[in-house]
């Protein structure tokens, strides 16, 4: 048997990766070995400040000290059980959290494909044994250029030829429709339909926020038609946009919720469908479930993660921080940014695509001390955690700001 590489250099530990692990990812050439609040340092001990936290996965900053004590006091206790058993945190996890969201009910998981998937399966239930769809005929409204993950079923509505190509044939039962577009959003909706499924703002688009009154006029549709309305809060929920939720901007209150990445705390991995009792009550022992669903160790990082949530803090550094953010990026304007659209502490940049592609400008900001995150073509996602400081995102800005400016 070959020993295993003892790699110790970014470039050696990269080399060391090629022909293990599948190529599923392309990432920036930099090897994170520690990380503290906002930065992270390389094997080589290069620091970079995090302006991508993990997809929101990290919204309260690498190691906080309040959910690595959560997580390491849980570690000396009890990690798993498995669902076939109780343990002695869920009910705090799902009493807080559904506290936090103003609704009913939850149904633990682990990633956000996970959730969405169950809000899929949890909707067709009660379109059938609530709505009286017949069976097997109901049909979820979508929005294009959504990504809610990469299973097989959630890339059936998507609209990305690199999500879909290679891996048909497809789930049926999808309608998608143009993102923020109230008519044709009505127009697709009959008795058949059990929900429509949004993003409040769409994450990888490039942070694509719909028109004010949009999110208002879904609920009201949804109503009217007497269907469900899920919003996909996995990236833009739990602090990110300034308050607890997107949709909390035009006070909605969907049927259903979906959170992950940021509610493990950059820890572990936890999601959930939070809703309404009606709509959660209609699964019944054996119909859906999870090995790792709820245990012991994701719900008390989870319980950590909400009692963040529930001081408001985080909430208000979002939005006083993302004016900072807004006003730094309306001055590049005209200098390398041709555009951009933010809220909270989310921005979507498009730069102008004669320095570079997306990729390229994060490739440049890298060698600056700067991580972020490409999307399509020459478009950057900004989503630092939000412990970061004011004076370390105004130098952030600084340093796009040089980067574009040379060019390089």
């Amino acid at each position: 048997m070959t020993a295993p590489v003892r790699a110790r250099s970014s470039a050696d530990l990269i080399r060391a990766e090629e022909p293990v692990l599948a190529h599923n990812y392309h990432p920036l050439p930099v090897v994170v070995a520690r990380a503290e609040g906002s930065w992270v340092e390389d094997v080589e001990g290069r620091r970079y400040l995090d302006m991508l936290a993990g997809y929101s996965a990290l919204n309260f900053g690498h190691r906080h000290p309040a959910l690595i004590e959560a997580a390491h006091r849980q570690l000396d206790t009890l990690t798993l059980t498995s669902r076939a058993f109780h343990n002695d945190r869920l009910a705090e996890f799902a009493e807080s959290l559904a506290a936090l969201t103003g609704l009913d009910m939850v149904l633990p998981m682990n990633t956000g494909a996970e959730a969405v998937e169950s809000a899929i399966k949890v909707a067709r239930k009660w379109a059938y044994e609530v709505k009286g769809v017949p069976a097997d005929q109901a049909t979820i409204v979508v929005a294009a250029d959504n990504f809610h993950g990469r299973t097989t079923t959630i890339v059936s509505f998507s609209t990305d030829p690199l999500a879909r190509t290679g891996f048909g044939p497809f789930t049926p039962g999808f309608r998608i429709v143009p993102y923020d577009d109230l008519p044709a959003l009505e127009a697709a909706i009959d008795e058949t339909t059990a929900a429509v499924l949004i993003e409040p703002i769409q994450g990888e688009a490039g942070v694509v926020i719909p028109d004010e009154g949009y999110l208002r006029g879904v609920r009201d549709v949804t109503r009217r038609a007497g269907c469900l309305f899920i919003a996909d809060e996995i990236q833009s929920g739990l602090g990110r946009t300034g308050r607890t939720l997107a949709v909390d901007h035009e006070d909605v209150v969907p049927d259903a919720v979906l959170l992950g990445k940021a509610l493990g705390g950059g820890i572990v991995p936890v999601s959930a469908v939070v809703a309404r009792r009606e709509v959660l009550s209609v699964l019944r022992p054996g119909e859906h479930g999870s090995t790792f669903g709820g245990n012991p160790l994701a719900a008390a990082v989870g319980s950590a993660v909400v009692d963040l949530l529930h001081t408001g803090e985080f909430q208000h550094r979002a939005a006083e921080l993302g004016v900072l953010l807004r006003e730094g990026l309306a001055s590049l304007v005209g200098k390398g940014v041709l555009g951009f659209r933010a809220r909270g502490l989310w921005a979507g940049v498009d730069i102008d695509p004669t320095l570079g592609t997306g990729r390229d400008i994060s490739h440049r900001l890298m060698t600056h001390g700067i991580l972020v995150k490409d999307t399509h073509g020459s478009t950057i996602r900004l989503a630092p955690p939000l412990t970061i400081t004011a004076e370390e995102l105004v130098s952030a800005l600084g340093t796009l700001e040089e980067v574009l400016r040379k060019g390089a």
